[in-house]
């Protein structure tokens, strides 16, 4: 099996606790793949290019990634990746706080995947908390699951 057909999730986050929150959900839904965690956008693009003294990882199955960090924020990173041929078709989920329009505007430009207001929690769904992105998240991450 090439590293490329391995699944796996860059999640590009910079807040601690929503590192370990979805890491937690991942435990609980026995969604056992490898997690590439990245600080901020930079650092997200250096990982995949292999670029400023990172060793290049593998593409990622999907990405999972808040809006609002230092150096490169979320949406940045989304246009960055869909202007690169290498990454212009990952499947990226934003994850964030933020619930404004305009955010959600401009992510829906950039072809982005699903849409999710933090926290991550798969308990919510059917109970009007989670959007449909947000189910559709659920879906690949589930087939993810080994």
């Amino acid at each position: 099996m090439s590293p490329e057909s391995i699944p796996s999730i860059l999640l590009v986050e910079d807040d601690q606790m929503d590192v370990m929150n979805v890491q937690r959900e991942l435990r609980r839904q026995h969604i056992e793949v490898p997690l590439t965690h990245a600080r901020n956008g930079r650092e997200a693009l250096d990982l995949l290019r292999g670029e400023n003294g990172q060793e290049k990882i593998a593409k990622p199955s999907l990405v999972m990634l808040d809006i609002n960090m230092p150096r490169m924020n979320g949406l940045e990173l989304l246009a960055a990746l869909r202007a690169d041929p290498d990454f212009a078709d990952l499947n990226v989920f934003i994850m964030t706080t933020s619930d404004l329009d305009s955010d959600r505007f401009k992510a829906q430009q950039l072809a982005v995947s699903g849409y999710i207001i933090k926290p991550l929690s798969f308990e919510t769904f059917g109970e009007g908390g989670t959007s449909v992105d947000g189910f559709s998240l659920f879906l690949d991450l589930i087939q993810l699951k080994r």
